[in-house]
């Protein structure tokens, strides 16, 4: 993935590289962000889309220094990039948060994670994961643990810290049209049922029935 604007990219394998325009690319950038603001677990990691959006603030820092003071441009200029600077360090910071509320099982899907499938976590973060798990369990030990009885001196992470709670109710805009999507019944006396997603449409839906369609893009957590 690439932002428009320099020489097209040529990878050393002879395919295409995506390539995005700043609108789409800052477009891609909000999307990201509105879906981890609001689905209650912690999603794909979008390494590409931060290192696109880092050049693009660094180019549109180097055309101001190269405006005329005193331009009305360079205010509206400097607005925007401070807007984009506080979707980009929200959506990191609330990855941060999701990773400290559920680090145990963050990094087991993680481990679990099969060959070629995409990672939930970066290396920073997944670093930041496995320092932060480790900086806890010091804490339990030193603090609570080596004073109770031995039997007792040892706590299970996985268990003791809260899942991402999937059941959750989300809002959703639809973006590309789903048809037959499969619905848990809400009580014992209900029956599955499909429903037609139509584009443009919006629903309040359980996350783990649309999670798939927020990977996929098909539709925007709101």
């Amino acid at each position: 993935m690439a932002a428009a604007g320099g020489e097209e990219p040529e990878s050393d394998d002879g395919s295409e590289e995506l390539v995005l325009t700043p609108l789409q690319l800052i477009r891609s950038l909000e999307q990201a962000w509105m879906n981890e603001k609001f689905a209650p677990e912690l999603l794909e990691s979008k390494p590409e889309i931060i290192e696109c959006v880092v050049e693009q603030l660094d180019h549109m820092e180097a055309n101001l220094k190269r405006a005329k003071r005193g331009d009305l441009k360079v205010s509206i200029h400097r607005m925007e990039i401070e807007r984009i600077r506080y979707v980009l360090s929200s959506y990191l910071r609330c990855r941060l948060v999701k990773i400290e509320k559920f680090f145990p099982h963050v990094l087991e899907k993680e481990k679990s994670r099969a060959r070629g499938e995409p990672s939930i976590l970066s290396p920073e973060e997944f670093a930041f994961a496995k320092e932060y798990m480790a900086n806890t369990e010091t804490y339990l030990k030193n603090v609570a643990l080596k004073h109770m009885p031995p039997n007792l001196q040892k706590v299970a992470l996985l268990k003791s810290v809260p899942k991402p709670n999937l059941d959750s109710f989300v809002f959703l805009r639809v973006l590309k049209r789903q048809e037959n999507i499969l619905v848990e019944p809400e009580t014992d006396e209900q029956r599955e049922y499909t429903i037609d997603l139509e584009e443009g449409s919006q629903h309040l839906i359980r996350y783990k029935t649309i999670a798939p369609l927020v990977a996929s893009g098909a539709v925007q957590l709101i």
